[in-house]
């Protein structure tokens, strides 16, 4: 959220829209298992293929320093006991085990983070950065997830949404969020220019993602927008008092944050590969309920815009 999933282009949106067409919806070593959380997870071993690549002064530390906006469930926030958890950390705390280190996971500001890797404070930025060109002209990004916008619903969709056509629907939004910004600039002025009604407000408008959900499953609003991850947890968490329609839209890859050139991009990616390979990957994206991201690859510096 807060402009992580990369901003649909507004005139095609608008145009798709009008003409009824717009879908609004909507990353082998031997390993033992252990429990995190409610859901058994792998612990990978490490590789020492992949560990002997990783920079002198991060190994001989033992830690791989990594930076996450602890706001963001389920990929990256802080449960009740004031722990920082959720897909990233996870996927974090994986990469370093195969790497032979142990994951330091540390909160920071997100637009404190890509500073942060490129001062050498962090090692790793992992949360929820979208892959873009522009953020490659700095870092380099490891991809290892997929994410857009997905439309939910209350169970049974009780007021006929179609995902389709929002227009004069109620939809509920975080606020800052892209989904608010392109219900704004894009969707109402197409209902508009359509001669349909708009969406109320601008979107209901919530400061904690977890209101959106609220606002969804009490009835108060029909529909809510968010990110695809974001979307698929809330359908998990709620225990089947919310469905998604319709499908992934302005799909982007997530990336691992990396200082520029260094040799620890390739380690990184290769330690992510290495978990698609021997389930550890499949089982944290499953913990979370988020498996809908997934991707079958691995590569520095994806970004397509």
């Amino acid at each position: 959220m807060r402009t992580r999933t990369r901003r649909s282009n507004t005139a095609a949106l608008g145009a798709l829209l009008i003409t009824g067409t717009l879908v609004v919806t909507g990353c082998s070593s031997s390993s033992k298992s252990t429990s995190s959380g409610s859901s058994a997870i792998p612990t990978p071993s490490a590789v020492a293929s992949l560990a002997a690549q990783v920079p002198a002064g991060i190994k001989s530390s033992g830690q791989l320093v990594v930076a996450a906006d602890a706001s963001y469930a389920p990929n990256e926030f802080k449960d009740a006991n004031g722990n920082i958890v959720g897909m990233d950390v996870d996927l974090a705390k994986a990469i370093a085990q195969t790497l032979g280190l142990t994951a330091n996971v540390q909160n920071s500001d997100f637009t404190s983070i890509i500073p942060g890797i490129t001062s050498n404070k962090y090692n790793l930025g992992m949360s929820s950065f979208t892959d873009t060109k522009e953020r490659e002209g700095t870092v380099d990004m490891v991809t290892y997830f997929s994410a857009g916008t997905s439309t939910a619903v209350k169970a049974g969709n009780p007021q006929k949404v179609d995902p389709n056509d929002l227009c004069g629907k109620k939809v509920a939004v975080q606020t800052g969020t892209t989904q608010a910004d392109e219900i704004k600039n894009v969707l109402n002025p197409a209902c508009s220019k359509a001669g349909k009604p708009t969406i109320p407000n601008n979107g209901d408008q919530f400061d904690l993602q977890t209101d959106v959900t609220q606002a969804v499953v009490s009835g108060r609003d029909d529909v809510m927008l968010a990110d695809s991850p974001v979307v698929d947890y809330a359908v998990k968490q709620t225990n089947g008092q919310l469905e998604t329609i319709g499908s992934v839209s302005d799909t982007a890859p997530y990336g691992i944050v990396v200082a520029k050139g260094s040799p620890l991009g390739p380690a990184v990616q290769g330690a992510v590969t290495e978990l698609m390979a021997n389930g550890t990957y499949k089982a944290i994206l499953e913990k979370w309920g988020v498996q809908a991201g997934a991707v079958n690859q691995s590569v520095i510096n994806g970004a397509t815009s």
